[in-house]
């Protein structure tokens, strides 16, 4: 059963090239989580999302051991030159730098010693801490800026059942540099599967990085994803979600601005429909003066879709001049559907600029009743309010074929075509 789920501590003996101080950490980490099992709503940080109840009612079992993945045919996209990495199950397969300077950039496989040896009581980091063993490190070298976008293509065969995937990645980029990744989901499988990620990313002085996360149709997989995010001096961290058609996704994001002039901004797009639940939760630490961070979270829920939004704004007593924005907006389409918020601010420096807000509603009967007075049918209408709402996000890519891909793939999820 889930709810008496645990994992015996041979199945680290399985796992190769580890020393035996990497042999402990992660024995510890495993008899953590099978002392604590999957989070439960009992748990702050799972109020909303008691994972445990939702493995319950759909996994009669999981397995931990990952299938070894195979190189299938897949189709790059065309609509953009790009570099790209290749991930299958979580696996580094392959990659092509073909538009860039291979000597300014580094990709291997998992790597034990790229990590450091953290604590943390996230029983589902602790999982991945104890058996991840896939995934990739990449390092942008200093003062290099990427010629193309770098698509990291995450593709999950269509072979995985009842499976735990556990991959850790890392990303560096040194002084000076640029990198502009989009991570593009590619779910085959037609089963139930869960994928438990953790990302490490470190932004050197001056560095610039920015994200777009895609997801590709439907899914009955599940989805937790922890990312760790460290920015030195002038640093700058971009992020945009796109995402829906996932039983359950929670992206757990922590970024820490250590050093002064650092800017962190997280945008997020989000349209939920069926019985999709989807979570985002951030973290923003200011340790230091003169920083600035800026989220914007826009959802629409359908049918009897629940999404989440818990963000929290930490601000030290030394962060002085901080300036910190964070606003979450919520479009329930269906009475079935369910959004809960928890903006949070906790401010210890007295000369910040800082401002929260949650707001979720209908949609206005009074815009849907003009349309329709200009000739579109009622369901055109309601499509056609619910692309302008979250297409605000999508305004911000600055790259004209960028952007236009993701405004189709948007589009798909609202209008089916």
């Amino acid at each position: 059963m889930i709810e008496n789920f645990k994992i015996s501590l041979k199945e680290i003996d399985k796992i190769n090239s580890i020393n035996q101080n990497d042999k402990n950490y992660r024995i510890k980490n495993l008899e953590f989580f099978n002392e604590k099992g999957f989070p439960t709503k009992k748990e702050e940080d799972w109020k909303f999302s008691d994972i445990r109840e939702i493995f319950s009612k759909n996994f009669k079992k999981i397995d931990i051991n990952n299938t070894r993945p195979e190189e299938n045919k897949f189709r790059l996209i065309k609509d953009f030159d790009h570099n790209y990495i290749l991930l299958i199950n979580g696996r580094l397969i392959r990659s092509d730098f073909k538009f860039e300077d291979k000597n300014k950039i580094k990709i291997t496989g998992y790597k034990e010693e790229n990590f450091s040896k953290e604590k943390s009581n996230n029983p589902l980091i602790c999982l991945n801490h104890a058996l991840s063993n896939e995934g990739y490190n990449l390092e942008v070298e200093k003062n290099y800026k990427f010629e193309k976008v770098l698509v990291i293509y995450n593709l999950f065969s269509e072979d995985l059942s009842d499976k735990i995937l556990n991959n850790k990645n890392k990303i560096v980029v040194n002084e000076n540099s640029e990198l502009h990744t989009i991570e593009y989901t590619i779910n085959r499988s037609k089963n139930k599967f869960f994928n438990n990620s953790y990302e490490d990313i470190t932004l050197c002085e001056n560095a610039k990085f920015k994200n777009i996360c895609i997801q590709a149709g439907r899914s009955d997989g599940y989805f937790h994803k922890f990312l760790s995010g460290s920015l030195k001096s002038s640093s700058r961290y971009s992020s945009f979600i796109f995402s829906s058609g996932l039983k359950f996704n929670k992206q757990d994001i922590k970024i820490d601005l250590e050093g002064k002039n650092s800017d962190c901004e997280i945008k997020s797009a989000l349209f939920l429909n069926k019985d999709d639940h989807q979570e985002i939760k951030t973290l923003v630490n200011h340790l230091v003066p003169n920083c600035k961070s800026f989220q914007k979270i826009k959802s629409v829920l359908d049918s009897n879709a629940k999404g989440v939004y818990q963000g929290k704004i930490f601000v030290k007593d030394l962060a002085q001049k901080t300036n910190a924005y964070q606003l979450s907006k919520a479009l329930l389409i269906s009475e079935n559907s369910e959004f809960d918020s928890k903006p949070e601010l906790e401010i210890y420096a007295d000369d910040v600029k800082c401002s929260h807000g949650s707001t979720s509603g209908n949609v206005d009967e009074n815009s849907i009743h003009y349309l329709m007075t200009r000739g579109l049918t009622k369901k055109e209408s309601m499509q056609l309010l619910i692309n302008g709402f979250l297409k605000e996000i999508i305004s911000d890519i600055k790259s004209d074929t960028i952007k236009k891909f993701v405004e189709n793939k948007l589009e798909f999820q609202i209008y089916g075509y």
